[in-house]
């Protein structure tokens, strides 16, 4: 991945969803450690942990957190460290053209969903779906050397992860989506991207059979599965970790029908040895 940052960049941390408690205010500063360990030079956004309820500031005032990065040439890409449910309400305050100006990747997932697709729809410009925290858990070592491999040298392994087709042989487009709960909030808006001849990519922390139905429900009222090419399933936690049935797989053919390729990755969502994936970017997938 070519991202001309270097060795002593600045990089741009934000939190457009839910703030951070105050208490993590450590884990905080563990992972600006990290980053300086790794070579990058953090710079915070003031909004940052929890104000007056979930909010680190107002919706204004997390947009134009993040459009100062964006407007600063020292600051070379832009990480978000939240999730939540509130990142959806800054999008009107976005300046699209800015963003479209500029070559700076933003980075987040889950909630950050809304504002990845959001940027794809108003300037055609990909973002990636990864969530930097990972470099601070269980496979914080793993992390930290694909992200050092493909940032700082041009590599591709935080990129590369293994799939397989649940149905059909190959699928290729430009990739949409996210976190299906995050993703349908930009229904009817917008900031929905068009879906036809894309790769919808699908995830999910929470939610059992009963939000999935809703999920595909709704997608199938909005002519999705129609429009696009193929459909990409990260992982649906809690469903896998309770062993819900029926599984994501068994509801979506409900929905897909027989004949729209489906492929399935364990490495793709919330789960702290997920990968990356450049959503609004040209992706081809084959079978094996």
């Amino acid at each position: 991945m070519e991202t001309g940052i270097k060795l002593g960049d600045r990089i741009g941390i934000v939190c457009c969803s839910n703030g951070w408690e105050k208490r993590k205010e450590p884990k905080m500063r563990r992972l600006e450690a990290i980053l300086l360990g790794m070579g990058f030079v953090p710079v915070f956004s003031p909004y940052l942990f929890e104000r007056e309820s979930v909010e680190s500031g107002g919706a204004v005032e997390r947009a134009q957190a993040l459009m100062d990065f964006y407007q600063d040439d020292s600051i070379k890409t832009v990480f978000d460290i939240s999730g939540g449910d509130i990142a959806n309400g800054i999008l009107p305050y976005l300046d699209y053209e800015a963003i479209a100006a500029g070559d700076k990747p933003f980075w987040g997932y889950s909630d950050l969903t809304t504002v990845i697709n959001a940027i794809y729809t108003k300037t055609g410009k990909p973002s990636v779906l990864y969530q930097i925290c990972n470099l601070l858990y269980e496979h914080g070592e793993e992390q930290r050397k694909n992200v050092r491999d493909t940032i700082l040298e041009n590599g591709e392994s935080l990129f590369t992860f293994p799939y397989e087709f649940l149905q059909g042989e190959g699928m290729e487009g430009v990739v949409v989506g996210g976190n299906v709960r995050c993703f349908l909030k930009l229904a009817g808006t917008v900031y929905f991207p068009d879906l036809e001849d894309k790769i919808l990519l699908l995830e999910s922390l929470g939610g059992t059979v009963a939000q999935m139905l809703t999920y595909f429900s709704q997608l199938q009222q909005l002519g999705a599965f129609e429009k696009v090419k193929g459909i990409l399933l990260g992982t649906f936690t809690q469903m896998e970790q309770e062993l819900c049935r029926p599984d994501v797989w068994s509801l979506l053919q409900r929905f897909a029908g027989p004949e729209l390729p489906v492929a399935k990755t364990a490495y793709i969502g919330h789960g702290t040895d997920a990968r990356a994936i450049m959503v609004g970017e040209y992706r081809k997938f084959e079978g094996k």
